[in-house]
C-alpha cells in the first residue's frame, strides 16, 4: 500500500453545492472550521421537509467566512452565471435527487437534477478553471453486485471522466454508504425508525430484515471529503480522475441496527414484516483501502456511538 499523500488545502474560495442538505451542511461547517472561504448553492427542492433544509442553513448563515446563493443547478444561465461571479478554487458537488426507490417513482427528476445538473456543473468548472471537483455518488453504482467487499473498479462515473479525459478537469468521485448522524434526512432509516417508535407506530422492516448495511456516521463522510478535496488525482498517468468508496467498512444487520436504536430510545419497535423492495440490494459493504493508501483516514466511528449523537439532537430538535 502506498503511503498517505501529502495534503494540499484549497488556496481560494470553495462552492459547495446542496449546502442546506445533510451531508452538505456538515462540510460548509467543517471547512469554515478550517478557515476557508465558502459559498454554498441549494435550490430547496421539496423532495423532503424544507422546513429541516431551512434549519441546517440557519446554522450556516450566522458564520463568517459563509455567502448563500438560491440556485437551481439544472438552470444553466444561473449556473454559468454562479461560476462567472466566483472565482472558486474548488468545488464540492453535493446537490442531487436521493432516493433509489424515489427513482422508480420519478425519473425526470432524476434525470433533471443527478444528470442536467451534473453536466452544467461540469461545465462551470470546465470554463472557471476549477482545480479540483469532488463530487458525491452512490454506493447505489454498485446494483446487485454480489463481489463484497464493493470496490472502486466495479463502476464508472463517464460524464466527469469524459471532462477529466477531454479537459484535464481534476475530479474525483465518493461512494458514499449509508450516511446517518445528527440533522439526516428524515427519508433514511434512523429517521423512520426513530419517528415511529416514539410514536408507537411499527416500522417497515423489509426483507424480515435480512438485509446488511454499512452504516457510516456523517463526520467521517465530511473527514474523507476534506481529505480528498485536499489531493487532486494527478495527471500524470492519464485522466486526472479518481473514485473512491467512503463508508464504515463493516456491514451492520438491520435487526443489530434496530436493537440499538430501542435500547437507546428506551421503547421497544413495532415491527411490520414486508417483502424485498424493488431496486434495493441485500447488503452493502466498502473496501476503503484506496481512501486509506490515499489520505491515512478510515472511518471508524461504531454503530452505536453515531446513533446515539444522532437520538441526542433528534430528541434536542423535536424536542420530544
Amino acid at each position: 500500500m502506498t503511503a498517505a499523500t501529502p495534503a494540499r488545502p484549497p488556496a481560494g474560495p470553495v462552492l459547495v453545492t446542496g449546502a442546506a442538505g445533510f451531508i452538505g451542511m456538515h462540510v460548509c461547517a467543517r471547512l469554515l472550521d478550517a478557515g476557508l472561504v465558502v459559498t454554498g448553492v441549494d435550490n430547496f427542492d421539496p423532495y423532503y421537509d424544507v422546513a429541516l433544509k431551512r434549519a441546517r442553513l440557519a446554522r450556516l448563515d450566522r458564520r463568517a467566512g459563509f455567502s448563500f446563493a438560491p440556485v437551481d443547478l439544472a438552470d444553466p444561465d444561473a449556473t454559468a452565471a454562479l461560476f462567472a461571479g466566483g472565482a472558486f478554487d474548488a468545488v464540492v458537488h453535493l446537490a442531487a435527487q436521493p432516493g433509489v426507490r424515489y427513482s422508480l417513482e420519478n425519473p425526470a427528476a432524476y434525470l433533471r437534477n443527478n444528470v442536467t445538473a451534473f453536466g452544467h456543473v461540469l461545465e462551470g468548472c470546465r470554463h472557471g478553471a476549477i482545480g479540483h471537483l469532488v463530487y458525491a455518488s452512490s454506493s447505489s453504482v454498485y446494483g446487485a453486485n454480489h463481489t463484497l467487499p464493493f470496490s472502486e473498479d466495479q463502476s464508472d462515473e463517464l460524464m466527469a471522466h469524459s471532462y477529466s479525459h477531454l479537459y484535464r478537469l481534476p475530479t474525483t468521485g465518493l461512494r458514499f454508504f449509508t450516511v446517518y448522524g445528527p440533522w439526516g434526512r428524515p427519508d433514511m432509516a434512523p429517521m423512520l425508525f426513530t419517528r415511529a417508535i416514539l410514536a408507537g407506530e411499527a416500522i417497515k422492516v423489509f426483507n424480515q430484515g435480512r438485509m446488511r448495511r454499512d452504516f457510516t456516521y456523517v463526520d467521517d463522510i465530511v473527514e474523507g471529503v476534506v481529505r480528498v478535496l485536499e489531493r487532486p488525482p494527478a495527471p500524470a498517468a492519464g485522466a486526472p480522475y479518481a473514485i473512491y468508496n467512503i463508508g464504515n467498512h463493516e456491514a451492520v444487520e438491520l435487526s443489530d441496527f434496530i436493537a440499538t436504536l430501542e435500547r437507546l430510545l428506551g421503547r421497544a419497535a413495532k415491527r411490520e414484516y414486508l417483502p424485498m423492495q424493488p431496486g434495493d440490494v441485500h447488503e452493502t459493504y466498502a473496501s476503503i483501502d484506496r481512501l486509506r493508501a490515499l489520505t491515512g483516514f478510515a472511518p471508524s466511528t461504531p454503530l452505536a456511538a453515531g446513533l446515539e449523537r444522532f437520538v441526542a439532537w433528534y430528541l434536542d430538535y423535536h424536542r420530544a
